[in-house]
């Protein structure tokens, strides 16, 4: 069981300089939120931007609670969550003095952080009673943040949760200067993602595989989360940045230049970690995410294109059909005819 406030960082010094723990609605922090559909390199594009100086990538935060307690996974360093240093120290600070622990993270964030709560964050005045909760598990999220932040020594914090309701949730957080990076895949290959068996490398000797759906199932699902993510900074007003996976990996340089100017970050831009076709990665503390965030040393660049061999005709003409309004506002239909 993860103990919340108990243990301190042996060394912050190893994860940087730190800060002074402040409340969490004091300072202002930066969060970078990508947002989408899984299996659309949402890990990838975490830990390039994750890999900029004064920036700290924590993967899929609002995994916390379940990858960490119930699941009992593995951080991306490879120690297990309870026994890696910086999230203990992360948890102290954002735990400690906030009077909550693990189980009461839980309930509101089930209580709370659904996709069909989004209304109660839409229209406060109509879910009064629902306002409560919302506040305490915002002021959560803000200790959490600020907890990365003072155990890191970064500025930016990049969460690649890329749920929408936390996207909404995050919305409404005094003190979080948040920029969402809108992250879209073409559908068809983000089908063919979610019909093959990945393991999740949880443990050396278990095989624990990651959930697969039909490509029905996906498309429809592209089309939901990419139409809500759409409406987001019209019901909101953050500022949004569109990233396509394919020109992320054909051109990382530019996609990272674009986030950080579209967010207004004066961040190291020379990109040691990127060379002609490939990254070089560091190990990271991410929670959630695809299986390559364990993985580090140099990765090779390249788009995964093989579901035009591999998913069926008869579904990539079911996906295209589906999702065929945004799939030709996209571009992804004009780049075929080319």
């Amino acid at each position: 069981m993860l103990r919340m406030g108990t243990e301190r960082h042996p060394d912050r010094s190893q994860h940087g300089a730190g800060r002074a723990r402040v409340d969490p609605y004091g300072s202002e922090i930066t969060v970078l939120y990508i947002g989408g559909l899984g299996r659309s390199g949402s890990t990838l594009l975490d830990r390039m931007l994750g890999s900029v100086p004064g920036t700290m990538a924590v993967g899929e935060l609002v995994r916390l609670t379940q990858r960490t307690l119930v699941e009992h996974e593995r951080c991306g360093c490879g120690e297990r969550f309870h026994e890696c240093p910086f999230w203990s120290a992360v948890l102290a600070d954002a735990y400690a003095p906030a009077d909550i622990d693990a189980a009461t993270h839980r309930r509101l964030q089930q209580d709370v952080d659904r996709t069909r709560y989004i209304p109660r964050l839409l229209r406060p005045a109509w879910f009064h009673r629902a306002q409560p909760d919302i506040e305490r598990y915002r002021r959560l999220l803000a200790r959490l943040y600020r907890g990365v932040a003072d155990v890191s020594g970064a500025s930016v914090v990049i969460d690649s949760s890329k749920q929408v309701s936390t996207a909404f949730l995050l919305a409404g957080i005094p003190g979080v200067r948040l920029h969402m990076v809108h992250l879209v895949r073409d559908p068809r290959g983000a089908a063919y993602s979610w019909t093959k068996q990945v393991d999740k490398k949880l443990e050396q000797n278990d095989t624990h595989l990651m959930h697969r759906f039909r490509p029905g199932r996906s498309a429809l699902s592209w089309v939901g989360w990419n139409t809500a993510f759409h409406a987001h900074p019209v019901l909101t007003g953050v500022p949004v940045t569109r990233v396509f996976y394919e020109r992320l990996v054909a051109d990382p340089r530019t996609e990272l230049d674009r986030i950080l100017d579209d967010a207004a970050l004066g961040l190291d831009r020379r990109y040691p970690f990127l060379g002609n076709g490939w990254v070089e990665l560091g190990a990271g503390h991410s929670v959630g995410g695809n299986p390559m965030r364990f993985d580090s040393g140099r990765l090779e660049l390249r788009a995964d294109t093989a579901w035009r061999e591999h998913l069926p005709t008869r579904s990539q003409r079911a996906v295209t059909a589906l999702t065929a309004p945004l799939l030709a506002a996209y571009g992804y239909l004009r780049r075929e005819e080319r």
